[in-house]
């Protein structure tokens, strides 16, 4: 009878021995492949274009769950505030850079309770952080009272210097141009000790170091100077600006509220109508501050389009996906190679057990949250010299980065980059034969099947 049952068994329908979803996969790659195969039977050329296209939107994507997945995957919550992020990194370039994308008097976008509100911040923060530095390093030379007093006078030093830089933003490259210095010298005395480590020997040490000292400052000068110099390089120095500010409100927020709340609430769904609160006032605040109209970004780099097999795409575009690809490789060098990112999975795996092993998880979730916010910052302001930026555009692009995530795996970093690209495909694909107004319905129609039939999204975290 057993064999009998086997032989029945094997008789059975290959379709049976499959579960609805694989069906289904497969039924829809097929589809999928079939569709533009027809498509570009019918114009190569236009194939062509919408995957140029879609390779520059997913760029934006996959940064926008970069960030949102290294978060999410550390404290397990999801941080709506990554949608501010992106529009605060946006409308950051726009508040420095307003007068090189509107006519003079047009709209008179620099505040004084704008600048002093974010002065006080960067204070808050680089107090914070120097106190860490300093209690660290320095505390038995100055006490605990010293090395707080130390870290004040040190944080509202940076405050009142970030509160000139945003209040006088015509002149940026020269209010910026000695932090460019310093930190190219500072960068390259640090490559010369990492050299002299491995292959100077131990007695020509300090003349090496000597002469790297001096010759850093020199070429530390030198940078700063041919940015002083360079008016042009204001744009892009609004660019860090704007991330520093996003990741600093990013880590404010964490430092003075989230941390507080994870303790008393243990909830993710309070964490996360909390942050659905910060990202609706955080909007509502920049409609008021910039009013409800789209604004336009001022034009950078590589806007005149190349003609690539007849489509037509923008430099800037290219460069787009460079920084997605180059900031995940970056990011996974860094998780993967330093001791600060083996404390970040031990974080995810376990937050209590990294906490009794003596690792401070305050100090490397509040990192972690300033990297996450830098990444939407950055999808932000690349968003926003692609097409015009809106009050409300930090909101869309969450969504978006959202489902990338879930698309691609959620949790799963390797999934974040796919899931990005790959929702951007679809996206510019799926919009062949409709109007561009269809492509978030696309987007959402995609985020259901993801959600019904493959949760743990194209590539699950193990």
């Amino acid at each position: 009878m057993l064999r009998e049952s086997e032989g029945s068994n094997s008789r059975l329908p290959i379709v049976s021995r499959y579960s609805g979803s694989q069906v289904l996969a497969a039924v829809l790659i097929v589809a999928a492949v079939g569709y533009l195969a027809w498509k570009v039977s019918e114009s190569s050329t236009q194939a062509l274009q919408f995957t140029f296209n879609g390779a520059s939107v997913g760029a934006v994507y996959a940064l926008l769950a970069i960030g949102f997945t290294l978060v999410y995957s550390t404290v397990w919550f999801f941080d709506l505030y990554y949608g501010a992020a992106a529009a605060v990194g946006a409308y950051g370039v726009f508040y420095l850079r307003s007068s090189e994308s509107l006519q003079v008097g047009q709209f008179d976008v620099n505040e004084v309770y704008v600048n002093v509100v974010f002065a006080l911040i960067v204070a808050g923060v680089s107090a914070w952080a120097l106190r860490l530095i300093l209690d660290s390093r320095f505390r038995k030379t100055l006490g605990r009272r010293g090395a707080l007093a130390a870290a004040g006078v040190g944080g509202a030093g940076v405050g009142v210097y970030s509160g000139f830089v945003l209040s006088d933003p015509e002149e940026l490259n020269i209010l910026l141009s000695p932090v460019v210095g310093a930190l190219t010298g500072i960068a390259a005395f640090w490559l010369a000790r990492r050299g002299a480590d491995r292959f100077v020997p131990q007695g020509a040490r300090l003349p090496f170091l000597a002469i790297a000292a001096v010759g850093g400052a020199a070429l530390g000068a030198y940078c700063g100077l041919l940015v002083a110099r360079a008016p042009a390089s204001s744009l892009y120095l609004s660019w860090a600006v704007s991330c520093l500010l996003a990741g600093a409100v990013s880590l404010a927020l964490y430092r003075g509220l989230y941390v507080y709340m994870r303790r008393r609430a243990r909830s993710p769904l309070i964490m996360l109508v909390a942050s659905l609160g910060i990202l609706l006032a955080l909007t509502a605040f920049t409609t008021v501050i910039f009013q409800s109209a789209p604004r336009p970004l001022p034009e950078a780099f590589g806007s005149a389009p190349w003609n690539a097999g007849g489509a037509f795409i923008k430099p800037f575009n290219v460069f787009s996906i460079g920084v997605a690809v180059v900031g995940f490789i970056a990011l996974m060098v860094f998780l993967r190679a330093t001791a600060f990112g083996k404390a970040v999975r031990a974080i995810g795996d376990d937050e209590e057990v990294s906490k009794v092993v003596g690792i401070n998880t305050t100090v490397v979730i509040a990192v972690v949250f300033f990297i996450g916010a830098i990444y939407a910052a950055m999808a932000g302001i690349l968003s926003g010299h692609d097409t015009a930026i809106q009050p409300r555009m930090g909101l869309l692009l969450l969504l978006k980065g959202w489902i990338a995530s879930v698309v691609g795996g959620i949790g799963n970093m390797y999934g974040a980059i796919v899931g990005g690209f790959v929702l951007g495909f679809i996206e510019q694909f799926g919009i062949w034969d409709l109007a561009g107004e269809w492509q978030n319905a696309i987007s959402f129609v995609l985020l259901i099947i993801f959600l019904a039939f493959w949760p743990k999204g194209l590539i699950p975290r193990k």
